[in-house]
């Protein structure tokens, strides 16, 4: 007799095997008709798994992680056979679910919006088929000959890449094969709502000298309502989205004579960026102890030979004069820290002088792949609020501590505090020649920051293969409005690099010790911070970010005097503000000031003339009535001295 727990503690006992979607069948038939997947012993499996022994079985629906990955997973291959009906020259190579959908990499060529369109139509007529899923498994030769006969090159390549006994499943609905481990749906008719989302490029295994690949992304769900709800977060994801939204507000544009990943900002990006560097830089020097230097943007192949960057991050610079015998090899800087080492060791420290931090506003060169750069969140050129501060061991946890503190004081300030999240990045254990130091050393520094961790209260997360080669990390990690997952600020503990430096303090004993380092930034990249603001805020940045803080609107040209008082009165004090003097009618240009999204808009005419007003109408609370300038200036001047985040009281007039 075998005994199978269900989730809720009952459990049922057969006299025989059965399948997953047999149980269900016996449980209810109406549970049966809406299961995905089975949770057989805590993991995901297929419907049509054999169970034979007992066990704890959890059947899930659509309203399951694992039965939703399921219905997308079986969407995917719904769509690559339409995809194959309707383009027989394509060759399919992987389709499987990911966090909000799914995608499927075929050799083609690139698909439009209208094939998109075509493929979803088709995907209809296959699903209305209603053909049962079967699943079969082939042994290894006779599978490598299934799919050589089908001309599917891609998966018989991953077929030879299987290990040796492993079991080679695949999934026929009716009469379209692929490869495939699963698990799948009964059938295709169980799948009700779906979306193909885009196409774009990709390469074969992530591999940028294997074939590209053209990607087709898509959602599905269990009710149409899911599937709407949605699209429309993707249509506010689209309009948030800062490569959009940041070219349309005119803070920065690309071009292609200069370059990929080379983003030029404009006046009014520029002076974002200015105001968020003036303001880290102020606070690290004045408030949490720093100094500041200023390195070279490149150097002689040497100095990175002796960080170790030259060995262990060489794909990712820009190298100068590498083949050419007559001239020095150089290489732009992909970060500061070995150019600030040298300021340290240019002089001689005791113990007394430590903890030494060294800030630098960095422009740095990071040669990525074109696959990977994105709008201002992955650029090959950036600056950066990077800093090391040199340490006796016995001071690292204080000042690890002071890292944590001030990156959340940072994001706190910007309003994004909520936004983030912790990780701990070690090496990958499996890979060494990767990483200086051994086991020893990584298990005892990555507990190290476990420690510190768990000592502040930080909830975090683990990831293998994220340290840098030389250290460990403490990441703040930050999502785009689609998603994606983005480093924002880094926390590294080095103990190794002093040693290939040479670098050393004079303890107590008038004896040379390595120090410690810790890398740091304070908020990151600052092109990467810009899109996490517009996304953030859509534009709607804090007053005291805003390029442009009030417009004044002067009602006709004969108030153009006055309006240019109350111009020069808040420039006086340090506002960025500008006239509206064109011969508009005033609502005109009301509405074009609340399309840029301006925090406040000071209509002027004949009674704020006479009396010293302003009227103030703003983004925050609507028509705020009229004011003596002298307050104006003052309320204005404490919201941005305080940084505040003023929230909208109002709804947007419609436009």
């Amino acid at each position: 007799m075998m005994k199978v727990t269900l989730k809720d503690g009952s459990f049922k006992e057969y006299d025989k095997a059965m399948n997953v979607y047999e149980i269900a069948a016996d449980i209810s038939e109406g549970l049966a008709r809406v299961a995905c997947a089975g949770e057989l012993n805590g993991k995901v499996v297929d419907l049509r798994t054999e169970v034979n022994e007992d066990c704890s079985l959890n059947i899930l629906t659509a309203n399951d992680e694992g039965g939703l990955q399921t219905l997308r997973h079986t969407t995917a291959h719904v769509m690559a056979e339409a995809v194959k009906r309707l383009f027989p020259n394509a060759k399919c190579t992987i389709g499987p679910s990911i966090e909000d959908g799914f995608y499927y990499d075929f050799d083609a060529e690139p698909f439009s919006r209208e094939d998109l369109d075509k493929i979803e139509a088709e995907m209809k007529k296959i699903i209305k088929e209603g053909h049962e899923i079967k699943r079969f498994t082939l042994p290894r030769e006779e599978a490598i000959k299934f799919m050589q006969e089908r001309n599917e090159p891609f998966k018989v390549e991953l077929i030879e890449d299987l290990p040796e006994g492993a079991e080679i499943s695949f999934y026929d609905q009716g009469g379209f094969v692929d490869l495939c481990a699963g698990p799948h749906l009964m059938s295709t008719k169980n799948i009700k709502a779906y979306k193909l989302i885009s196409s774009s490029m990709a390469y074969w295994r992530g591999d940028s000298n294997k074939a590209r690949l053209q990607r087709i992304y898509g959602t599905a769900f269990n009710k149409k309502e899911e599937l709407t709800a949605y699209l429309d977060k993707l249509e506010d994801a689209k309009r948030r989205d800062h490569n959009r939204l940041g070219r349309e507000m005119g803070l920065f544009t690309t071009v292609d004579v200069i370059g990929q990943g080379l983003p030029l900002f404009t006046p009014k990006g520029t002076k974002m960026i200015m105001k968020l560097q003036r303001w880290i830089e102020d606070l690290e020097d004045n408030e949490w102890g720093y100094v500041r230097t200023r390195t070279p943007l490149m150097a002689k192949a040497d100095l990175y030979k002796i960080s170790g960057h030259w060995d262990h991050y060489m794909d990712g610079m820009f190298i100068l004069n590498k083949d050419d015998e007559d001239k020095e090899t150089m290489a732009l800087r992909p970060m500061t820290c070995p150019f600030q080492y040298y300021v340290y060791m240019n002089e001689q420290h005791s113990y007394r002088d430590l903890p030494y931090r060294m800030s630098e506003t960095s422009t740095l060169f990071r040669n990525e792949d074109s696959g990977e750069m994105h709008g201002l969140t992955r650029v090959r050129q950036f600056t950066i609020t990077e800093a090391h501060i040199i340490l006796r061991p016995d001071q690292a946890e204080e000042e690890l501590t002071r890292c944590t503190e001030l990156a959340h004081y940072v994001m706190k300030t910007l309003g994004i505090d909520g936004d983030v999240t912790y990780r701990l990045s070690k090496w990958d254990p499996n890979n060494k020649k990767k990483y200086l130091g051994d086991d020893e050393y990584w298990n005892s520094t990555q507990q190290y920051l476990r420690d510190v961790m768990d000592k502040n209260g930080i909830a975090y997360t683990e990831a293998d293969d994220e340290a840098a080669f030389y250290g460990p990390k403490i990441d703040i990690q930050a999502k785009n409005v689609y998603g994606k997952e983005d480093t924002m600020v880094t926390i590294q503990l080095d103990c190794a690099s002093a040693e290939n430096f040479g670098m050393y303090y004079i303890d107590q004993n008038g004896e040379k010790v390595r120090p410690w380092i810790i890398h740091r930034t304070s908020m990151g990249c600052y092109e990467r911070t810009l899109a996490w603001l517009i996304e953030h805020y859509a534009g709607k940045f804090p007053t005291w970010l805003c390029p442009e803080q009030v417009r004044v609107l002067p009602i006709s040209e004969k108030y153009a005097d006055y309006a240019e008082k109350v111009r020069a009165e808040l420039k006086k004090n340090g506002v960025d503000v500008t006239v509206d003097n064109r011969s508009e009618k005033i609502g005109f240009k009301i509405r074009e000031a609340r399309m840029a999204k301006l925090p406040y808009m000071l209509v002027v005419g004949q009674q704020e003339e006479e009396q010293g007003l302003v009227s103030v109408r703003s983004r925050f609370a609507g028509d705020e009535g009229q004011k003596p300038l002298a307050d104006f200036v003052n309320q204005i001047c404490e919201e941005i001295r305080t940084k505040e985040i003023r929230k909208e009281e109002v709804q947007e007039e419609a436009k």
